[in-house]
């Protein structure tokens, strides 16, 4: 089938993408262990420059917020050196980066923070999974419950996360709002208890996530933030009671800061809720929307067609295939993806993924 709509220009706040074709978040513990990233990250993300848009993974806004021990930060001169390298790499080869913004929140562990508690918004564990330390896959702790007093410096952090970004040579950042993170912990009701001005209702449990827009934007612009969310994603022990409620009201809201785009991802990793996000959130949302989650080239030209989202960001499929563009443009086989090596040190499963073989 054509893919005519899937290749076509989109306009998504202040970029212009030569495809809809985009590169989604994808942790890859590649950092060295203070959090910087390294040459080896310049090369992998600079192979996937064909991509409308690359998504950089989830990175630390501060210091004390790691979930995974050799994720990227953005929070001191070194790591906004490191990043430099791979936004020089990737603009090298005529792609466009944004950088998305992350706090762990409740899936950070003390063996990977200095002994440091982790904090959310309410005293409510992880259950359904471990956490991987330098001493093995232990149980996550119970966090502490943020103070209303305690979180301006979190906003802060990801104010001046978003600055440095901007340092970096980014062309724009990703506010991590999903996956049983810190914005999405304050965002849905199962993890959510707390009462006064960041509990309860939902204005109040989305308060957090638009501060932290509102801060980001101050920065960069409006048309150079997105948003990514998760109403069914289940992991890291997350639900919602009313997750179709809960994100068009959310939608709805985000109309008011003409956001660069709305990355939904529309299932769950474990396959425990199941439903139709995306319809109602097109609804909602007058903006840019990017599906994500499970699709096949086919199925993304014939979303986009719909008129169901107007662009699609592609994970696993681009971590194995760093050009992924051309092998759907000539509808050719895809590599398989290597799971053993997702998370594991160096190049193997990494930057060493086959090119299609030139005719």
């Amino acid at each position: 089938m054509s893919l005519s709509h899937l290749f076509s220009a989109l306009q998504v706040g202040a970029l212009k993408l030569p495809n809809r074709i985009l590169m989604a978040p994808l942790t890859r513990c590649r950092a060295d262990q203070d959090h910087v990233p390294t040459p080896l990250m310049a090369e992998y993300y600079s192979q996937r420059a064909s991509a409308g848009l690359i998504i950089a993974e989830a990175t630390a806004v501060m210091p004390g917020c790691s979930a995974f021990g050799t994720e990227p930060g953005i929070h001191n001169d070194a790591q906004v050196a490191g990043w430099k390298q791979v936004t020089d790499a990737v603009h090298a080869q005529g792609g466009q980066i944004v950088l998305q913004l992350w706090h762990g929140g409740r899936a950070c562990h003390p063996l990977l923070n200095n002994g440091a508690i982790p904090v959310a918004p309410s005293a409510i564990p992880i259950t359904n999974d471990e956490v991987h330390t330098p001493q093995g896959k232990v149980p996550y702790v119970t966090p502490r419950a943020l103070e209303d007093d305690e979180i301006p410096a979190i906003i802060a952090g990801f104010q001046s996360a978003a600055a440095n970004a901007k340092m970096a040579g980014f062309d724009g950042i990703e506010v991590h709002g999903a996956n049983g993170y810190l914005l999405d912990e304050f965002l849905r009701d199962s993890s959510n208890q707390r009462s006064g001005a960041y509990g309860g209702s939902v204005e109040n449990r989305a308060r957090l996530m638009l501060e932290v827009l509102e801060a980001t934007i101050g920065v960069w612009g409006s048309d150079r933030v997105g948003l990514r969310v998760s109403p069914l994603n289940s992991y890291n022990s997350m639900r919602d009671s009313d997750p179709i409620g809960t994100f068009t009201w959310l939608a709805n809201r985000l109309n008011d800061y003409n956001l660069a785009y709305l990355h939904v991802m529309r299932a769950d990793f474990l396959g425990e809720q199941q439903g139709d996000v995306l319809t109602p959130m097109r609804e909602a949302y007058n903006g840019v929307l990017v599906g994500n989650t499970g699709y096949t080239a086919e199925e993304a030209e014939g979303a986009i067609a719909n008129g169901q989202v107007d662009a699609i960001a592609f994970g696993v499929t681009f971590l194995a295939n760093p050009d992924l563009p051309n092998r759907f443009a000539q509808n050719a086989p895809l590599n398989d993806p290597d799971p053993s090596k997702f998370y594991s040190p160096g190049a193997p499963g990494y930057t060493d993924y086959p090119y299609l073989a030139a005719v």
